[in-house]
């Protein structure tokens, strides 16, 4: 009887989460972290202080922010 090769399995690396990487560690322009910080703040006040919804006022206090910058370009 003859034995057959042994077949390994390849593994991938494992996907790294774009959530992974905090806010710190991505360069935005000056001051422009400051301000989404302040404006997410914002809405975590205005939201009566829930927890549970800060990548969402991350996310919604930067849309803010650069629609801010961008009207204030035109």
């Amino acid at each position: 009887m003859t034995s057959s090769p042994k077949r390994t399995k390849t593994m991938k690396p494992p996907m790294r989460s774009p959530l992974a990487a905090s806010p710190q560690s991505i360069e935005l322009p000056d001051g422009m972290r400051e301000r989404i910080l302040s404006k997410a703040f914002e809405l975590w006040q205005g939201r009566g202080y829930r927890d549970g919804h800060d990548l969402e006022d991350w996310f919604d206090a930067e849309a803010i922010v650069r629609e801010e910058i961008h009207e204030a370009r035109e």
